[in-house]
């Protein structure tokens, strides 16, 4: 295997339906300007409330891809 480098970067996605789907809305948006998207990790989930009501559910994800250089 090759010597390859990565790099990590945390997100933070929202969704009024689930976690689920606003820690695929931080890899879906990140994949639109990244490449070689590797391994995504959700590290936080939380809430953001108005008046006791849920307004959005929230999801810190870490992810990593590949560094190029110029050469690649």
């Amino acid at each position: 295997m090759a010597e390859s480098v990565y790099k990590i970067i945390e997100l933070v996605g929202t969704s009024t339906e689930s976690w689920e789907r606003a820690a695929a809305v931080a890899v879906e948006t990140a994949a639109k300007s990244l490449r070689d998207l590797r391994i995504a990790e959700v590290v936080q989930l939380d809430m953001q409330l108005s008046e006791g009501q849920v307004l959005a559910y929230r999801a810190k994800v870490r992810l990593s891809f590949k560094y190029h250089t110029e050469e690649d």
